[in-house]
C-alpha cells in the first residue's frame, strides 16, 4: 500500500464547523478525553473527505490509521449529528414568507444507491398485484432513494425529507411526508409553490402546468403562456439538486445502508448551507 498527499477543496472554517459539531455530539455521549483514536478535527476531515469526493470507507480508514470498522462508526457518527441540525419544514416556510418570497420551487429527486432485495406488492396502475422491487425506481431504471426538496425562486436548497424507497413516485411522498399540506397553509399566507406536472393536483397555492388530459379541448393559447412561464421559473429548482449533487460527490451513490439515505442528504444540505451562509 502506497501513501499519497492530496488536498480536499473545502475551507479550514467549514472543516472547524463540522469539528464543533462532532466535539458537541462526543460530549453529548459522554466521551471521555483521549478516548477516540482521532480528534473531532480528524474525524471531520475523514467524514468531509467522503462527502466531497466519495473516497471508499476502507481508503479513508487506512489514511487515518483507523480500522474500518471505526472509520465506518466515525462516519455514521458524523452524518446522524449534522442531520440533527436540518431546518424543519414549518420554519423554513415561515422564513421565507417573512423574507419577502412570492414563492419556493418543490421538486424530487432520487439518490442512487446499491441493489437492495426488498420487495413490496403493486397495488395500482398495470401489474396491480405484481411483486416488485421497493427500491426500484422504474422512472431511473435503478435503484434509489426518493428524496424531496424545496428551493428558492433561484434554484438555493432550503430543505429535503427523509427518504423513501425508489419505487413512490414525488406526489406520493409528498402527501406522506405532510408537505403538500404545510405548502397549502403557507399558500393561504401569500407564499405559492412552482412544482412540475408530477405533482399535479397536490393543492391548494401549489401551482402545476396545465395538463392536456383525454377528453378535453386543446390548450389555450393563454394556457400555452402559463405552461411557458411556469417552466421558465420552475426549471431554477433543478439548480437546487444539481448544486448537492455535484459539490458533494457522496449524493451520486449511495453504498451505505439506503435508509440512510435521507440523513445523508440532510447533512449535506448543512455542509451547503454553511458555505453559502449569509446569502439567503
Amino acid at each position: 500500500m502506497i501513501a499519497y498527499g492530496a488536498t480536499l477543496d473545502v475551507a479550514r472554517e467549514l472543516a472547524l464547523f463540522v469539528a464543533r459539531v462532532l466535539h458537541a455530539e462526543r460530549r453529548r455521549r459522554g466521551t471521555r478525553r483521549g478516548r477516540r483514536a482521532l480528534t473531532p478535527f480528524g474525524q471531520a476531515m475523514l467524514e468531509l473527505a467522503w462527502f466531497r469526493d466519495a473516497v471508499p470507507v476502507h481508503r479513508l480508514a487506512a489514511g487515518h490509521a483507523v480500522s474500518v470498522a471505526t472509520a465506518y462508526r466515525y462516519l455514521h457518527e458524523a452524518i446522524t449529528a449534522l442531520a440533527a441540525h436540518a431546518p424543519d419544514l414549518h420554519q423554513v416556510l415561515e422564513q421565507r414568507r417573512s423574507a419577502g418570497d412570492a414563492h419556493v420551487i418543490l421538486d424530487g429527486t432520487l439518490i442512487a444507491c446499491d441493489r437492495v432485495a426488498a420487495t413490496t406488492i403493486k397495488t395500482k396502475g398495470r401489474n396491480r398485484g405484481a411483486t416488485v422491487h421497493l427500491w426500484y425506481s422504474g422512472k431511473h431504471r435503478c435503484f434509489g432513494g426518493n428524496i424531496q426538496f424545496l428551493a428558492t425562486a433561484d434554484g438555493y436548497p432550503l430543505w429535503v425529507s427523509p427518504v423513501l424507497p425508489g419505487s413512490r413516485n414525488d406526489l406520493a411522498s409528498a402527501r406522506h411526508h405532510g408537505i403538500t399540506g404545510a405548502l397549502t397553509a403557507a399558500a393561504a399566507h401569500g407564499l405559492k409553490t412552482l412544482a412540475d406536472k408530477a405533482y399535479h393536483a397536490a393543492g391548494i397555492g401549489i401551482l402545476t402546468p396545465v395538463k392536456k388530459t383525454t377528453g378535453r379541448p386543446p390548450l389555450t393559447l393563454d394556457e400555452h403562456a402559463f405552461n411557458l412561464l411556469h417552466t421558465r421559473l420552475r426549471c431554477l429548482g433543478e439548480r437546487a439538486a444539481a448544486m448537492l449533487k455535484t459539490r458533494w460527490r457522496a449524493l451520486r451513490h449511495i453504498t451505505l445502508c439506503p435508509q440512510r439515505i435521507g440523513h445523508i442528504t440532510q447533512a449535506v444540505l448543512i455542509l451547503t448551507h454553511h458555505e453559502h451562509r449569509g446569502r439567503y
